[in-house]
C-alpha cells in the first residue's frame, strides 16, 4: 500500500450499549481495543485525518458504548470500531461485567471482525489482561495487532528501550507490533499496511 492512499470519507455511523443495538454488519470491520485511557479515540483520528470525529477524554472509562465509523480509503470501504476500555476506570464492579459482556459478545460473534488491533501505552507494562487477551483472540481466531501508543512521549534512547521490552513481552511477530503516536503519526502508515494485509 502507497502512502499516497488516503482516507476519502469518515463517518460516525452508530452506537450500541447491548448486543442487541450492533448495527447489520455491511463491510468488514477493524476493532480498537485497550484499557481506558490508552488513546483509542486519538488513534482513530489520527488513522482517518479527522481530528474530532471520535470524541477523546482524559477521563478513564469515557467511552462506554461502541462506536462503529464508516471509512473510505482508497478503494476500500470499512468500519472502524471504538470499543470501551477496561481496567482503571472509576465505575463499579457491576458496570464493568457489562462492559466486559458487551466487548466478548462483539468480538466472539462478529462475522464482519476481520482484524482487533489492540492499543499498548508505550509507557505501561505488558500485563496478564493483554496476553489473556491475545490468547483469548487467537482461541477464537481472530487475527490481531498491536499498536503501541503515545510513542512521542518518552525521549529516543528511552522508547527505544520500552519499545524492545514491550515487543519481547508480546511475543507476536514483529511485523505484528507497530509503535505508533497519534500526536507525531508515528507508525501510521505501518499500521495501515498491516491492517489491510487482514481487510
Amino acid at each position: 500500500m502507497a502512502t499516497a492512499r488516503r482516507v476519502r470519507s469518515a463517518e460516525w455511523i452508530a452506537a450500541a450499549a447491548e448486543p442487541s443495538g450492533f448495527p447489520p454488519p455491511r463491510e468488514p470491520e477493524i476493532a480498537l481495543l485497550g484499557r481506558s485511557n490508552v488513546g483509542k479515540s486519538s488513534l482513530l483520528n489520527r488513522l482517518v485525518g479527522r481530528r474530532g470525529l471520535a470524541r477523546t477524554s482524559g477521563t478513564p472509562g469515557k467511552t462506554r458504548l461502541l462506536h462503529w465509523y464508516r471509512v473510505e480509503r482508497g478503494d476500500d470501504v470499512f468500519a472502524l470500531v471504538d470499543l470501551p476500555g477496561y481496567g482503571f476506570a472509576k465505575v463499579s464492579k457491576a458496570e464493568r461485567k457489562v462492559w466486559q459482556r458487551l466487548v466478548e459478545a462483539y468480538l466472539d460473534g462478529r462475522r464482519a471482525l476481520r482484524v482487533a488491533v489492540l492499543l499498548q501505552d508505550l509507557r505501561r507494562d505488558w500485563s496478564e489482561d493483554e496476553s489473556l487477551l491475545l490468547d483469548w483472540l487467537a482461541e477464537r481466531r481472530v487475527p490481531a495487532l498491536v499498536a503501541v501508543t503515545k510513542c512521542d512521549k518518552e525521549k529516543p534512547m528511552r522508547r527505544a528501550l520500552r519499545e524492545r521490552a514491550l515487543r519481547s513481552a508480546i511475543g507476536l511477530p514483529v511485523e505484528r507490533v507497530i509503535a505508533t503516536s497519534a500526536t507525531s503519526g508515528l507508525g501510521i502508515d505501518d499500521l495501515w499496511r498491516a491492517i489491510e494485509r487482514e481487510l
